[in-house]
């Protein structure tokens, strides 16, 4: 018996799972075993930057990329830890407890058991066009600008010293301070891992093409460019006793299966983490969706916002139940995941095997690991994130965008990752409002020899000194409602001959109440000084909604079908 839709839309591993075939698997256990090889590393520093032990990185990337499997609709979405959300996870977490102690634990698994409800709140009441509210500026911004916090909070560990501070100019200022503190050999580590990932990034994959290598094994190979460096520097730490010379490591790691948690019920620690856990879901979500739909174009299938929402919400709840914390998609691994040939979200899970594998049996064998090791890798991959020649791009094609995202860096940069990515949205939203209060208007004439009527500034058209037809390119609301006010008058006051002012609406999509008075009042104006008001190419829903007034039994003039029609019967 087939399945009901709302069932097979609910898990969608109903879906895909029934079609599931010997070849699809091949394709999944390959790119599960080359995404594996790439978040061990991952995930051990990112929990590392959200002030975590390294383990609970493991933890946050096993049965969290099963409930995404289940619950998600991206065949290539790889969820765990990422950079952007742990550094906003220390933030938000540090208000609350002393990093390294069990508060600070308790409250990071509380704040992906919060951000998991929310998210999955916001999925059943369908607001995956939430998206939309955060402009790809802010966003840009706001990613560039933790990029550049996450790299320099990590100086501390490749020089071997104590830095604090949640802003740029905290950090640079502890790390100026304590500069003469420098272990030169944790500095050699750190700068020799930074140098071979970035060369491994750029120059090695052509240099194993160079030399004949199949282009699938150069690029698995530059992919496990962070596991080399791992092993590498961990067995130079060990055999030379690097650890009596003052190198940090990374130390004893639990060995075992995640920890069954429950998270805190404090109702005090839930309205101190419910602000911070709404914008890491925001964030979370929009970053993921992204990933999502840009990949799912790529081989012409689709991902359902409200559904992602879910399976986000699931992944996070998850990822408290077993000792993890916030979770979304991650670009880099999704990536990976993609062009390693992942073709369901079961790729996800037999990532999750790997990376329990890796908890079981692996973890004694990262007791020498440098912590500047774990740095590198984050610096490398952070880097990539940041893009400085998107404020060239934006700055010449919309200042108000520019002036967005400078915004969002500056404030993240100098206040903290939460007011800055507040900051941005409010600065969007009052740009915003601010560029819809003065819409583009033109007044129009009629292009000779043709029915189409456009711009008088930019073509030679036929106009007439009775009629004024002027054409508004905004939906009118309660912000630009004056606005056209100002503008009728001023006009009309210009026309000492005017009998008629056609307002031509093919770009009017709302009207709302404040708007309609604003009409109301026009009317009422051009009336007492003998002038008719009319209306032309209204669009349906619009039409609706005046309908349901009395302006049109008020209105002095006429609503016409199309601006040649007004203009035929009133010139």
């Amino acid at each position: 018996m087939a399945l009901p839709l709302w069932v097979r839309s609910a898990a969608p591993i109903l879906d895909w799972g029934a079609a599931y075939s010997r070849e699809m698997l091949s394709d999944d256990l390959l790119a599960a075993l080359i995404v594996t090889i790439m978040l061990i590393p991952q995930s051990l520093a990112y929990a590392l930057l959200a002030g975590l032990p390294p383990e609970v990185g493991l933890y946050a990337s096993i049965l969290p990329l099963v409930a995404y499997a289940v619950f998600g609709t991206s065949r290539a979405l790889a969820v765990g830890p990422v950079a952007v959300v742990s550094l906003m996870t220390a933030s938000a977490v540090s208000k609350v407890a002393a990093a390294g102690s069990g508060d600070y634990l308790t409250a990071a698994v509380l704040l992906a058991f919060v951000s998991g409800l929310m998210l999955v709140g916001m999925g059943i009441l369908r607001l995956g066009l939430l998206a939309n509210f955060l402009s790809h500026s802010v966003i840009s911004g706001f990613i560039t600008a933790s990029g550049l916090l996450i790299a320099a909070s990590q100086l501390k560990h490749i020089l071997g010293i104590k830095a604090e501070g949640e802003t740029l100019l905290q950090l640079g200022g502890d790390l100026w301070r304590h500069m003469p503190q420098a272990n030169p050999i944790t500095l050699a580590i750190g700068l020799g891992a930074t140098a071979f990932l970035f060369w491994s990034r750029r120059w090695l994959k052509p240099l194993l093409l160079a030399r004949g290598w199949v282009k699938s094994r150069a690029e698995a190979a530059t992919r496990a460019a962070p596991v080399c460096a791992v092993l590498g520097t961990t067995l130079l730490t060990w055999g030379l006793g690097l650890v009596d010379m003052g190198v940090k490591i990374v130390g004893t790691i639990p060995q075992g299966l995640p920890p069954l948690t429950l998270p805190s019920f404090d109702p005090a620690l839930w309205r101190q983490l419910a602000g911070s856990a709404l914008l890491i879901s925001v964030v979370g979500f929009v970053e993921s969706v992204s990933v999502a739909q840009t990949l799912a174009a790529k081989r012409r299938q689709r991902i359902i916002p409200d559904q992602e929402l879910i399976g986000l919400g699931a992944a996070n709840i998850a990822a408290a139940l077993t000792g993890g914390y916030p979770v979304t998609g991650g670009f880099a691994r999704s990536v990976v995941n993609f062009d390693a040939g992942a073709v369901t979200p079961a790729a996800g899970v037999f990532t999750a095997a790997g990376i329990l594998v890796a908890a079981l049996l692996l973890t004694p064998l990262l007791y020498f690991l440098p912590q500047a090791t774990l740095a590198a890798t984050i610096i490398v991959a952070v880097l990539s994130l940041v893009d400085l020649n998107t404020l060239k791009r934006t700055w010449t094609y919309s200042k108000a965008d520019f002036a967005a995202m400078a915004a969002t860096i500056a404030l993240t940069l100098g206040l903290g990752v939460e007011i800055g990515i507040v900051s941005g949205v409010l600065v969007s939203i009052g740009l915003h409002l601010w560029r819809t209060s003065r819409p583009h208007w033109a007044i129009v004439g009629l292009i000779p020899g043709t029915a189409h009527f456009r711009n008088i500034d930019r073509h030679d058209v036929i106009t007439s000194e009775t009629v004024l037809t002027v054409r508004v390119d905004e939906s009118l609301y309660f912000a630009n409602a004056r606005f056209l006010e100002e503008l009728v008058s001023a006009l009309a006051a210009e026309r000492p001959m005017l009998k008629h002012v056609i307002l031509m609406c093919p770009a009017i999509n709302h009207i709302d109440a404040s708007a309609l008075e604003s009409l109301e009042a026009i009317n009422r104006n051009l009336k007492d000084g003998g002038i008719m008001l009319h209306l032309s190419e209204v669009k349906g829903p619009v039409m609706d909604r005046l309908k349901r007034g009395h302006f049109l039994d008020e209105m002095t003039g006429r609503v016409f079908l199309s601006q040649f029609e007004a203009y035929q019967a009133l010139a």
